[in-house]
């Protein structure tokens, strides 16, 4: 019972972190009606800006910093491709976003090499344990953190202008638009925001136990993709769910793969995925999103 527990709260934690990087996804989408198949390369530039600073200027500035640089690339990316395409067919947005992605995460891998990077976090190997059950510290200080992020931003969302800017933009663009909204600033805030998110994940996903930032990290953001896609990709409170979802599930299929040994070798990478294929079966639109309404 110890080890599920374990493998429970650990997988609630990265889970939380998925969460971050499948909110991205969606406040992309809600808002260009984009799939953005670059957000791995934020998160790598995020992580990678964190550890080449924290030695320099300390932990936290660096942190700070991490998250503005990747915040500036997910604008820049916008201003500069993603707004020059608009109007386009969403399909060619998407494919779009996959060169943009094999350029950026081409450049970074290349400047950080073979090498293992820490980003100096404070809490070090330490662990927690309450009742017989043993938790790393970063899985407790990222779901805090994560938790307070998604408060935050729905918060945001539901409340203050640029929220409503981006429901209504979401909802009817060219309604919006002709409201005075401007829809340039809401998908700039939208990429930005994306951006800073992924930076923070970046941090708790290279975090004891894992060795650090390398140029696999990246791939985190294909895992937390499946949470957008079962949550509902224009759906926040569906990338919460589906966060969760994906992460308990790898925890639970990698702490217990010796017992599902018959479904093959690394089932734990292979379950979120599967999860999804079986949500998508039952509801296309996802758990959380919105049903396309059909003429019969």
């Amino acid at each position: 019972m110890t080890t599920f527990i374990e493998l429970l709260l650990g997988g609630l934690s990265i889970g939380a972190v998925y969460a971050l990087i499948a909110l991205g996804f969606v406040v992309i989408f809600k808002a260009t009606e984009v799939v953005n198949f670059a957000h791995a390369s934020l998160l790598l530039a995020g992580g990678y800006v964190t550890a080449v600073l924290h030695d320099d200027i300390g932990f936290w500035p660096a942190l700070a910093a991490g998250i503005a640089g990747a915040a500036a690339v997910g604008s820049a990316v916008e201003f500069l491709v993603i707004r020059r395409y608009r109007g386009s067919d969403h399909s060619v947005l998407a494919i779009v976003t996959i060169g943009v992605d094999i350029l950026l995460t081409t450049e970074l891998t290349r400047r950080m090499g073979t090498e293992v990077f820490s980003l100096g976090d404070p809490w070090g190997d330490r662990v927690l344990t309450v009742g017989g059950v043993t938790l790393a510290q970063t899985r407790v200080a990222a779901f805090v953190a994560a938790a307070l992020l998604i408060t935050v931003f729905l918060l945001a969302f539901r409340f203050t202008s640029w929220g409503v800017s981006m429901r209504a933009a979401a909802e009817n663009p060219r309604t919006a638009a002709l409201m005075g909204i401007r829809l340039g600033r809401v998908s700039l805030a939208a990429w930005a925001i994306a951006g800073a998110l992924a930076a923070v994940a970046a941090l708790f996903l290279t975090v004891f136990p894992t060795p650090g930032l390398e140029r696999a990290t990246s791939l985190a953001a294909l895992k937390a993709f499946p949470a957008a896609i079962l949550g509902g990709l224009d759906s926040t409170t569906g990338a919460l769910a589906g966060g969760l979802i994906v992460g308990v599930t790898e925890s639970l299929a990698t702490g217990y793969q010796s017992d599902l040994s018959f479904l093959g070798r690394g089932i734990g990478d292979l379950a979120p995925y599967l999860v999804m294929v079986i949500v998508l079966l039952i509801r296309p639109a996802g758990l959380l999103g919105t049903k396309e309404p059909a003429r019969v």
